[in-house]
């Protein structure tokens, strides 16, 4: 009797050790997990921030005049008109004023550059319209269909199929739309430009498919059986308890999904990159080129001067778009969920 309650109290406490090991790992993931998205917010708006707070900058010569060989000679002598060059430089200190920001101009190099966000804007605006117009009533049609029309075996076939999109890395999409998607359009309808916002929207969508579908899909099996078996039972039709019950019950897990799906369009880089043409213009035609606020800092952010005007704005747009993507994941996230869950139990 003694043995036997020795080993239950072994096997407690190896249970117990397992649960705490368990259970500090899981605290400690999620601990860090929160303080790296701080820090992320930290040092993006660190690197905005002197767009409002502007410091003069000297101009830094030296480092100019420091010789550099590209397969030159090492005693090879440069050009004076070189050296007047290097010295005559002076990085841009002069902080983007908000006229400037505002304007329809995107000219980052030149004289006076420009650093107009509104061609941007629209190209973000018009792309992610565009993917969620052509996304989500595919995806919701879907989620109707799998949720409450298709057979069980037909449902476990169709719901990881259409998820397994979500596993395609955005580049295979941009160079699919780059490469095949863009010619097939452009013989269609024979616009002039073969890359541009429509071609965009329409790669985008399919990125945006499987997180709208997801979504929607859980939120209609969420509706209680109860609902529709009553629909059912007053002689109501199939198609009629799926729109006048089911999916008004189901309409904040609804938005939470197309909630998403614009977060995720809003702030997707390599399709757009790949597939809109990347022209920074400000007009509303869907068939000309844009350049998205993402595919802006993806195409430019490697090639601008630490510190300078330009890398300043590029971490304006990054923080931009980081504010609009959180802003839209916690409104679905907890406004849009928790009205859904205080429905289901009538509050």
């Amino acid at each position: 009797m003694q043995k036997k309650n020795g080993n239950t109290n072994s096997l407690d406490r190896k249970f117990r050790l397992s649960e705490f090991l368990s259970e500090y790992i899981i605290k400690t993931v999620a601990f860090s997990s929160f303080a790296i998205i701080i820090l992320i917010f930290v040092f993006v708006f660190k690197e905005a921030a002197p767009i409002f707070f502007p410091k003069e900058k000297k101009a830094e010569t030296s480092q100019f005049l420091q010789s550099e060989t590209y397969g030159e000679e090492p005693g090879t002598e440069q050009p004076e008109n070189s050296l007047e060059l290097y010295s005559s430089y002076t990085p841009s200190h002069d902080v983007a004023s908000f006229k400037n920001l505002t304007g329809k101009n995107w000219q980052p190099v030149g004289e006076e550059p420009k650093y107009g966000v509104l061609p941007l804007i629209i190209g973000s605006l018009k792309v992610t319209v565009l993917a969620i117009l052509f996304g989500a009533p595919i995806a919701i049609l879907a989620a109707i269909f799998s949720a409450l029309f298709a057979p069980k075996g037909l449902r476990e076939i169709i719901k990881p199929i259409i998820e397994l999109l979500a596993s395609f890395p955005s580049v295979v999409i941009g160079f699919f739309a780059l490469v095949t998607l863009a010619t097939v359009l452009q013989n269609i309808f024979g616009y002039s430009y073969r890359l541009n916002a429509f071609v965009g929207g329409l790669a985008m969508a399919l990125a945006v498919i499987p997180i709208v579908y997801t979504v929607t899909e859980d939120a209609l099996t969420a509706i209680p059986k109860y609902m529709s078996e009553a629909s059912l039972a007053l002689g109501a039709t199939k198609w009629q308890t799926a729109l006048f019950v089911v999916m008004p019950a189901a309409t904040p897990g609804i938005f939470a999904a197309l909630l998403l799906g614009f977060g995720r369009a809003f702030g997707e880089t390599m399709i757009v990159l790949m597939a809109t043409g990347n022209a920074p213009l400000s007009t509303f035609n869907i068939f000309e080129p844009v350049r998205t606020m993402s595919a802006t800092i993806g195409a430019e952010m490697a090639e601008v001067v630490f510190g300078d005007t330009h890398y300043t704005v590029l971490f304006f747009i990054g923080a931009s778009l980081f504010v609009v993507t959180f802003a839209i994941n916690a409104i679905a996230e907890f406004y849009v969920r928790t009205k859904l869950m205080k429905r289901f139990r009538g509050e």
